[in-house]
């Protein structure tokens, strides 16, 4: 019976594909994802602000890592994308006004404070004169949670 080199390497790697890591910066990851180095994130609103919509008109957040928020006067209102469809992925918000409100709502999905089981109604504020100017959400798959 013959058998192909190269299934016979197929065969044999297999194992390793399933619990592969990848380093950047390093021989040994000990992560699936280990990275030695500095990380930079996609930035959204600097220098062109991200505007707020009007009521009922929200502005989508679906791009970037870190968000600055630019609120105005009538058009305060943004919006996460449902929680369902991109477990994972973080925010960071930051409410760059230092005298509108920004209004935070989900396209899907409650939002919970990091140390609470119960939801909070939505909106979430975004005082522009206070010390919760900047929020962390994290979807967890169906819904946000929140650090002020």
């Amino acid at each position: 019976m013959r058998v192909k080199i190269s299934h016979v390497l197929t065969v044999l790697a297999f194992p390793l594909m399933l619990c592969a890591q990848v380093g950047i910066n390093t021989t040994t990851p000990l992560s699936t994802l280990d990275l030695n180095g500095n990380l930079s994130v996609k930035t959204i609103g600097i220098p062109t602000p991200l505007y707020g919509g009007p009521a009922f008109s929200a502005t989508p957040i679906d791009d970037g890592v870190y968000i600055s928020l630019t609120p105005t006067a009538g058009s305060t209102e943004f919006y996460l994308p449902n929680a369902a469809t991109v477990p994972g992925r973080i925010y960071i918000l930051r409410n760059i006004s230092n005298s509108v409100d920004a209004t935070l709502y989900a396209a899907g999905g409650q939002f919970f404070a990091k140390d609470s089981n119960t939801a909070t109604p939505q909106p979430l504020v975004m005082p522009a004169n206070a010390l919760v100017k900047t929020v962390i959400v994290i979807s967890d798959g169906l819904n946000w949670t929140y650090i002020f």
